[in-house]
């Protein structure tokens, strides 16, 4: 085996013709995440499209130039070392994160600007864009902390609760919600959306081995243009000049680093971001493993380090999404890729991104057919994280998604009353005449606010109440308590906010309304903290039980063939 990285590299054939049908997939895997971005932000919150083309996209698609051009170098380095056929790690925008960061951090953010703040539409979009730089930088120093000794994580909760949490975002909004945009024209969704499943998760194979993401756009394209040219599809009402977002600089004020001044006003949005930050970091032990099932054995720290750095490159760079190792490295080998295909994908959204070319690809790209890629990732998270958990956690998973469809309930919920005719009626949450209702959408709110944490918190209480390790699962429970007193999960605003528990209804010290003194809202929040603090108390006694009657251990008809003595 050669010792010499020269005579490595010159064997190493880091490009061939699978690159191709790997490169098709995760670049268009990338762009649909850029127009979703753009979609979410524009058609929920009335966000301006051009400011998100010209300050929002370049350093978010400079980070996964960054990250796929390291994972490229990577890959080279290792074929030189170990004098195997290597396949470079894929890296892409996180799509749970693309979710989480434009529903509950940008469009609140701006709304509240506007809203709340008084500012006008640039000046809010602007306060929103810096706070989300500010959760994007915050996510990057822990992921690169996390770096350091990623075993820790899998050591501190059980593997149900990190997946649970992630299965409920990607089922519940990362393939509902694209389904819906999908299904508004159902004769071009439908049919990519069929490619895309025989596929990708049938692996059917296509005539001419065409990649399943580039048969569903062509075939989606051409019924879209098709029917939009005889008069059966209208266009799309224009919101922005494609032209307008071409050679941006607006992004490179970030380099700056006059957004730190937004640190404090990012402080609430913290709890929504660094659980995806922990899930991405989760996600990187899980590709490395599965990479190195099928022979490339990477190091699990660097490829944690190196999404790392790729997050932190787009949050000096004014982007707002993180960037994530894609658990498709397998798949990307079985396509009969190298390390070509991650080098032209860094390259393509690099500069596509610098130069401002995707406000033509928002565009031209037709939404019914680009979104059903987001579907398919959607349910392959989901199907990973059952597939990658005991079958006796299965539960745990499963009631990861409860806080997720409270999160789905409640937000088109909350469209209704910023309907123009719900405003013109003076419709609200406090109007509503139906107790059973009003108290049905307050429970809502309350289970949807932090929803992350609460699916990490409540499916690793499970998944260790299983195991029948009764006193983690009551400390899950106290944590949760802690968390709830001080509004980071179930608080009682719309908005999500953090407070002081005004135990007794009064302010202890400092600002008012730093403090929780709503007489009704703090019922709420100290019903929830007692009903945990109970629960875990019932565990612990329990836990004491059990101890005491030697009756600790798994049963075996739960134990996996592998953990069978």
């Amino acid at each position: 085996m050669p010792n010499g990285c020269g005579s490595m590299v010159n064997r190493y054939r880091w490009v061939g013709s699978g690159d191709v049908n790997a490169f098709c997939g995760l670049v268009l895997d990338n762009l649909a995440g850029l127009i979703l971005i753009i979609s979410l932000l524009g058609g929920i919150f009335n966000f301006p499209v051009e400011f998100a083309l010209r300050n929002l996209i370049p350093g978010t698609a400079l980070g996964v130039l960054v990250g796929d051009l390291l994972y490229f170098l990577l890959a080279i380095r290792l074929a030189a070392k170990t004098g195997r056929q290597v396949t470079a790690m894929p890296l892409g925008l996180d799509t749970p994160s693309i979710f989480g960061t434009s529903l509950f951090v940008l469009g609140p953010a701006f709304l509240n600007a506007k809203n709340t703040l008084g500012m006008d539409e640039i000046a809010a979009a602007t306060y929103a864009w810096e706070i989300g730089i500010c959760a994007l930088f915050v996510s990057g120093v822990f992921k690169v902390i996390c770096s350091f000794g990623s075993n820790w994580i899998h050591q501190l909760f059980p593997r149900a609760g990190l997946l649970g949490s992630l299965a409920a975002v990607a089922l519940v909004l990362i393939s509902f919600l694209p389904m819906l945009e999908v299904m508004h024209v159902p004769l071009i969704g439908l049919a990519a959306t069929v490619i895309i499943l025989v596929s990708l998760v049938g692996r059917v194979p296509l005539p001419g081995k065409i990649p399943g993401t580039v048969a569903a756009l062509l075939v989606g394209g051409s019924l879209y243009f098709l029917m939009r040219g005889l008069g059966l599809l209208e266009a799309e009402k224009e919101t922005f000049k494609a032209a307008a977002a071409l050679f941006p600089t607006e992004w490179q004020s970030a380099l700056s680093g006059h957004w730190f001044s937004r640190m404090s006003d990012a402080l609430p949005y913290f709890p929504i971001v660094l659980p995806f930050a922990l899930a991405t970091v989760v996600g990187g032990i899980d590709c490395t493993e599965s990479a190195a099932a099928v022979g490339d054995k990477y190091n699990t720290s660097t490829i944690i380090g190196i999404e790392a750095i790729a997050t932190l490159v787009a949050s000096f760079c004014g982007g707002v999404v993180q960037t994530t190792p894609y658990i498709g490295h397998p798949a990307y080998k079985a396509m009969g890729g190298n390390a070509a295909y991650t080098l032209a994908t860094a390259l393509f959204i690099g500069i596509a991104g610098a130069l401002g070319l995707f406000g033509y690809v928002y565009e031209w790209l037709p939404k019914p057919a680009v979104y059903p890629i987001l579907l398919f990732i959607g349910l392959e998270i989901t199907a990973q994280s059952f597939i990658a958990t005991p079958k006796r956690h299965y539960a745990a998973v499963a009631i990861a998604c409860v806080p997720a469809l409270a999160l789905l309930s409640i937000n088109f919920v909350n469209q209704i009353w910023g309907d123009p005719a719900a405003l013109a009626a003076n419709l609200s949450p406090a109007t509503l005449k139906g107790e059973v209702l009003k108290s049905n959408l307050t429970t809502a709110l309350l289970l949807s606010n932090g929803f992350i944490l609460v699916s990490l918190l409540w499916a690793s209480f499970l998944a260790l109440a299983i195991d029948r390790k009764l006193k983690g699962a009551a400390l899950c429970l106290l944590v949760a308590a802690i968390l709830t007193l001080f509004g980071i999960i179930h608080s009682p605003f719309s908005d999500s906010r953090l407070f002081l528990p005004g135990l007794g209804g009064r302010a202890w010290f400092g600002p008012t309304d730093l403090w929780l003194v709503d007489a009704e809202k703090l019922k709420y929040t100290e019903s929830f903290v007692l009903a945990y603090l109970f629960s875990a108390m019932l565990l612990w006694g329990w836990h004491l039980f059990l101890t005491k009657t030697n009756q600790t251990a798994i049963p075996d008809e739960f134990l996996e063939e592998s953990e069978r003595v």
